[in-house]
């Protein structure tokens, strides 16, 4: 029996504890362990990794303050658009869907694309037919209103700038003051098994029907049994143009390296060199585990079989 492992994500970026309350600090170290046991109970059950990622993901998208799910932030137009993924390392199977809404979990109509279509990715008002069409969840535009959201939105509506998840200073300080919004989980089960799922909401005022690296296979999000599975989180564009899940995957291939070095080149040489700041979770089959960023803190934590636990925010 290999060892169990699970670690998840809740988004990277300038995540400063002088920033934080102790208030806060401790509701989003208690968010974590949360979904981190949900997860957890599926892989020490004798489940899958799968659906270990899915219902971890799903935990992650429920709270308010994860800019996935109910969290998701507001487009350009004032609603919500989410992108999500999910990949069985030991099918090579995929699904994704883009710019979905009111779908109360994105990530369960992904898993709904990869077990139950002939396809990879959907988007729009395509994925919103096949959501009906699955007797997925839906809720009303209300379910995704926060009043914090809504005024980080209120402030920008008007200018054609966004900003990665929530920022807390003005536009100005954007650069300084990065937070990139998106959920994700990997797990590597019993049968050594691995898997990868990740969640977003986007950019606040994000236009043109944007779309970042969460759904895209390779990119944000990937699994393969006999090398690693990754769930990314940073600003999408640098990690789309360096595909940086499937990146990783490579230098274990076809360069041996291990998760821990392959996701440190990635993160900290590939992707600086394509300015692209944020992290990534893996895990590989044999219950490794990495949890690599390069922004000043990444809401993370992991579990596995042999009784390593952590849940941490900052570097």
């Amino acid at each position: 029996m290999a060892i169990f492992t699970l670690a998840l994500h809740g988004g990277a970026g300038t995540i400063l504890k002088e920033d934080m309350t102790p208030e806060l600090e401790a509701t989003y170290l208690r968010s974590l362990e949360e979904a981190l046991e949900a997860g957890y109970k599926i892989l020490a059950s004798g489940g899958g990794a799968a659906a270990a990622v899915k219902e971890t993901s799903i935990q992650l998208e429920n709270n308010i303050l994860f800019n996935a799910g109910r969290g998701s932030v507001f487009t350009k137009k004032g609603v919500h658009e989410m992108d999500a993924a999910i990949m069985d390392g030991a099918t090579q199977r995929a699904g994704a869907i883009a710019a979905v809404r009111n779908v109360r979990n994105p990530v369960a109509l992904a898993a709904e694309v990869m077990y139950h279509s002939d396809h990879v990715l959907l988007s729009g008002e395509g994925a919103n037919e096949f959501a009906i069409k699955c007797g997925m969840k839906l809720e009303p535009d209300e379910y995704f209103f926060s009043q914090f959201r809504y005024n980080q939105w209120k402030r920008m509506r008007d200018s054609d700038n966004y900003e990665l998840d929530h920022s807390t200073g003005t536009t100005e300080r954007l650069m300084k003051d990065k937070k990139f919004g998106t959920v994700g989980a990997v797990a590597c089960d019993m049968q050594g098994n691995i898997a990868a799922a990740t969640s977003t909401g986007g950019m606040t005022n994000k236009k043109y029907g944007r779309i970042g690296d969460t759904p895209i296979i390779g990119a944000g999000t990937y699994a393969n049994n006999k090398t690693c599975a990754i769930s990314a989180t940073g600003h999408g564009e640098p990690f789309m143009l360096g595909v940086a899940a499937y990146d990783v995957s490579c230098l274990m291939e076809y360069k041996g390296m291990s998760l821990q070095e392959a996701m440190d080149v990635v993160v900290n040489d590939r992707l600086t060199k394509l300015n692209g700041e944020g992290g990534m979770i893996g895990v590989d089959a044999n219950g490794n585990c990495a949890m690599i960023f390069n922004s000043a803190g990444m809401y993370r934590a992991m579990r596995n079989s042999v009784g390593k636990i952590e849940t941490a925010i900052y570097r």
